[in-house]
């Protein structure tokens, strides 16, 4: 086993107030938990969704948890990676002494990360476009309604 490895991971997430936004967040989660499941692999949110990353690393700790990373799951590392982020660190430090929780840089920073949505775009660009839906219908696989056309 490589020790280098944390007991539990956190993916950190900013948060939505539609549920739907977490889908592909969650699908991260269960990729990370089918490929290694004896490391647990959570989600946590800064706002607008539960659980609050207090709350995930709580229950990690009490399943007994000593090592665990947060993966901001962030395209950049903006005001709340590089300002909010830690202030959250420290206060879960205080607060669980004797654990050891440290942070890797934004998701988006990797360079994989950046490859792998470049390719998607070229995908996405190839792919011919859906028919627009109707003024205020609902479009299938979107959160949001179709858009009314402007004048």
């Amino acid at each position: 086993m490589n020790t280098s490895l944390p007991d539990a991971i956190v993916l950190f997430a900013h948060g939505a107030r539609d549920p739907a936004w977490a889908r592909p967040f969650e699908a991260i989660a269960g990729s990370m938990r089918e490929h290694d499941a004896s490391t647990p692999v959570v989600l946590a949110y800064l706002e607008l969704m539960q659980p609050r990353l207090a709350d995930a690393v709580a229950g990690l700790v009490e399943l007994g948890a000593r090592r665990i990373r947060v993966v901001p799951v962030f395209l950049g590392a903006g005001g709340h990676v590089r300002r909010d982020l830690p202030e959250l660190l420290a206060t879960l430090r205080a607060a669980h002494p004797g654990l050891h929780l440290d942070a890797t840089p934004a998701i988006g920073e990797s360079a994989a990360i950046t490859r792998a949505i470049a390719q998607a775009a070229w995908t996405l660009v190839a792919e011919p476009l859906a028919e627009p839906a109707a003024p205020g219908v609902d479009t299938p696989g979107t959160d949001t309604p179709a858009a009314v056309p402007q004048p």
